[in-house]
């Protein structure tokens, strides 16, 4: 059973013409218009089908929702769109608000749900450990976090084999970052501009995403190094990044032999020589920047990268809290799509479906390193409800083929998002692998500037509007982030991409009446 999905009232939706509706509703001002004013029966795309009914929202009513959340939760603002969602119910790639709406959430609750909203599978083992077993701390042993260690470290290559288990990607790169100057026995840590690792007191100092930078101290001996964007940066083009997309920007790069890498690397040999000591502790990169809007480096670059700081005494971090299980589709991990091989590989979000669990791997060495320093101890990392729930994920993409799924869908809808850049000026870049990809809209493509907040602010409510959730992401928030469960479908994509298509023409329309 599909359920109805309101957008506009009944009365609107009859009416296809601007002049009627101002007539109906003479209050609306032209700079007004949104989609729920615009679309009507006829034009709104079509959801795919659904055979999954929610159960009735019997919850707390909305105005009530939005009390307690003034009075009681944090104030920093982080609720998408002007009246945000109360959610109810999910499966697999949809969600169900209060009113009974479906949405395709094509962000996945932050590029965490891997497998898919409550699937049946990881459903039922958290239920049956639900009723064995909720909690032991790791002073015992429990058979599940032995499984999902020995299932976990036969996907990592070796020395990869040492697993610490925590509860989020931030503990995960604090744990890290400790190990690193454990090991090293020095303090300075590199990270690129545009990363995010955290945002707690000590990986503050690692993320570089301007909103989340304060004017309090926090991560001390964390310096920047500029980021090798290839679309935004100073150097980089048509040649420069692993994607069947490339940057529209023309370079003199050949396919290859990459001269955009060779500026980005004397750019972080100054760094090395300028702005930290002649011995460092590590370098932590995401094979992807996620919340900077989805940022690929040129070819090769990530390479030299580590061989430089390993020439300085430092461990090579790969972050995969977003990149990695197989989202990226031509491997199970990011960093293998740089040809390289991390020191200590975090990871956290997709790794549980959702559930809080994250994890630390690196070689007996590092280990050994941290375990003459300190005796660590997590209370709930690696409890038997977190580890059942890892290693039925773990089932569900080997048995559904889910690493597979996301490169054929990842590259279909990578292609499909494309098109648009040809089609709408403002469509800056298109950029991605497998099922991460980013959409950076711009006020024109020569320049480049940001399209401003408000106008992406526009853009995003159309598509909530016409049933469409995904992600934003960059300095100035110009970034769309599409990274869906990787169990979607071709004709989930087809939808999403006319929705976009539909939400970029409304947008074209607004500008030229203004």
């Amino acid at each position: 059973m599909t359920l109805a999905w309101r957008l506009v009232p009944r009365a609107l939706c009859l009416e296809t013409s601007s002049s009627r509706i101002l007539k109906m509703c003479p209050s609306l001002s032209r700079a007004s218009w949104t989609s729920r004013t615009k679309l009507s029966l006829h034009t709104k795309p079509k959801m795919p089908p659904c055979d999954f009914t929610p159960e009735r929202y019997q919850s707390l009513a909305y105005d009530r929702v939005l009390e307690i959340h003034k009075q009681h939760l944090s104030p920093v603002g982080t609720a998408y769109f002007q009246k945000p969602l109360l959610l109810h119910q999910g499966h697999m790639e949809w969600l169900f608000d209060s009113e009974g709406n479906r949405y395709l959430d094509f962000f996945s609750g932050i590029v965490t749900v891997s497998v898919g909203h409550c699937h049946p599978k990881v459903n039922a083992v958290a239920q049956k450990q639900l009723g064995r077993l909720w909690h032991t701390s790791s002073v015992f042993f429990h058979p599940p976090i032995h499984e999902y260690a020995e299932k976990l470290s036969e996907l990592l290559p070796e020395p990869l084999k040492v697993i610490f288990l925590t509860n989020s990607g931030s503990e995960a790169n604090d744990l890290a970052m400790l190990m690193a100057r454990a090991h090293s026995k020095k303090t300075d840590i590199i990270s690129f501009r545009g990363a995010y690792h955290g945002c707690s007191p000590y990986t503050l100092g690692l993320t570089n995403v301007g909103p989340f930078k304060m004017e309090l101290p926090s991560g001390m001996g964390c310096q920047s190094t500029m980021c090798p964007d290839v679309f935004r940066g100073p150097w980089g083009g048509s040649h420069c990044r692993d994607s069947l997309v490339q940057t529209i920007r023309k370079c003199s790069c050949a396919p290859d032999c990459c001269q955009a890498k060779d500026q980005y690397i004397e750019q972080f040999k100054d760094t090395l020589d300028t702005s930290v000591a002649k011995s460092i502790a590590g370098f932590f990169a995401e094979p992807i920047q996620g919340v900077n809007g989805v940022i690929q480096y040129p070819k090769g670059f990530l390479k030299k990268a580590f061989e430089l700081v390993r020439e300085r005494g430092g461990v090579c971090i790969a972050d995969e809290v977003q990149t990695g299980f197989g989202r990226l589709g031509s491997h199970f991990w990011g960093f293998q799509t740089h040809d390289v091989l991390p020191d200590i590989v975090t990871m956290a979000k997709g790794i549980g479906n959702g559930f809080p669990m994250a994890a630390v791997v690196t070689s007996p060495e590092i280990a050994k390193s941290l375990a003459k320093c300190l005796s660590h101890f997590n209370t709930f990392g690696g409890n038997p409800m977190a580890c059942a729930i890892g290693s039925a994920v773990l089932e569900v993409i080997k048995e559904e083929n889910l690493q597979g799924n996301s490169q054929e869908v990842g590259t279909y809808t990578l292609l499909k998002f494309a098109k648009l850049r040809d089609e709408f000026e403002i469509v800056g870049d298109v950029r991605g692998k497998g099922l991460m990809i980013g959409i950076e809209m711009v006020q024109d493509k020569m320049s480049r500037r940001p399209l401003p907040r408000e106008e992406v602010n526009q853009i995003h409510e159309d598509c909530k509007n016409m049933g469409l959730l995904v992600g934003r992401g960059g300095n100035f928030s110009q970034t769309f982030r599409i990274a869906p469960s990787m169990c979607i479908t071709k004709p989930d994509v087809d939808f999403a991409v006319e929705v976009f298509h539909s939400a970029l023409t409304q947008h074209v329309e607004r500008r030229a009446k203004d």
